[in-house]
């Protein structure tokens, strides 16, 4: 474990929790002005953040330690998944140690846990939302296995640094394979972060809404760490594409200067994925809650498609 590498995984942790609420609100802003809409602050997820976090916290009469702890695990499983993502570099210490299946889990976990957190005070809104996500990860994480196996079997490895490193490094030239787990990976992107078509992330209709309906009844600190979970979610997500469609960029290890160049090459990344996201929302309509099975199906569809495409061509 080198110093450099250690330099790489707490500057990619640290990035993960500077930037990601930047992002969200940049794709809400890009919303807004797509709309026609009067749009916040790109810094309005910071103030939203510190107005919380100096806020009394109110618990539910009933909550259980569970209700109470979930919050603060929610936050760890979704930082610890951005820790393994390589953002800035390749050069991660936890990454052997986790790999892509590990990364689904770490999403799973904090699905259970928001899940039961939002059955535990026994609202009708929040057993209502958390039924409704636990069939949105029943249906997104076999869609989102399928994307990184179609990965995985162009690079061999289930590692992310190593898939990174292999896909850089390949000539430029589009794969038919990784074309339909892009268009996967998108939409099972949209549904697990609450994002239209699936959620609309500014409702508050108690008959349409997922992740708003499982965090009703928390406030302040609680509910911040909730916020900055989410907006982590993002932040993963997007890096998750960027290192499997757009892996250039990224430094490599033991290589100081390109780590220097990495963060701005980062950032413009992300902001052209957050632009793409806000026009996708823009495009779309909310559908029925009854399709999303549908939509989900047909990711996990493309995805297996283009598993099979890797496997007849050879090549991908």
């Amino acid at each position: 474990m080198s110093a450099l590498g250690i330099f790489s995984q707490l500057a990619a942790l640290l990035i993960a929790l500077l930037l990601a609420p930047l992002l969200s609100g940049w794709v809400n802003q890009c919303r807004h002005w797509l709309q026609n809409k009067s749009a916040p602050g790109v810094l309005q997820p910071y103030r939203q953040l510190h107005k919380l976090f100096h806020k009394e916290s109110l618990m539910a009469e009933h909550a259980s330690s569970l209700y109470r702890v979930a919050p603060y695990l929610i936050f760890g499983c979704m930082l610890l998944a951005c820790a393994i993502i390589p953002t800035l570099s390749t050069d991660l210490p936890l990454s052997p140690a986790a790999d892509a299946i590990a990364l689904v889990g770490l999403f799973a976990l904090a699905r259970v846990f928001i899940s039961l957190a939002a059955m535990d005070i026994g609202t009708a809104f929040g057993t209502l939302g958390a039924r409704r996500e636990m069939l949105v990860g029943f249906l997104a994480e076999p869609a989102l296995l399928m994307v990184l196996f179609c990965a995985s079997m162009i690079t061999r490895s289930t590692s992310l640094t190593a898939i990174v490193e292999t896909l850089a490094h390949r000539e430029l030239m589009i794969y038919p394979s990784l074309l339909l787990a892009g268009v996967a990976f998108t939409m099972v992107s949209l549904a697990e972060n609450a994002r239209v078509p699936v959620d609309n992330p500014d409702t508050h209709l108690e008959l349409t809404m997922i992740h708003e309906a499982m965090i009703l009844e928390y406030s302040a600190r609680h509910l911040a760490l909730l916020e900055w979970a989410a907006s982590l979610k993002l932040f993963a997500y997007s890096c998750i594409g960027l290192a499997l469609f757009f892996p250039w960029g990224i430094a490599e290890a033991q290589a100081p200067l390109a780590l220097l160049l990495a963060l701005p090459v980062l950032i413009l990344k992300l902001a052209l994925g957050g632009f793409a996201l806000a026009l996708i929302e823009t495009a779309s309509a909310k559908m029925r809650i009854f399709r999303v099975p549908e939509f989900l199906g047909t990711a996990f569809l493309l995805a297996v498609i283009g598993l099979l495409v890797n496997v007849l061509l050879g090549a991908g």
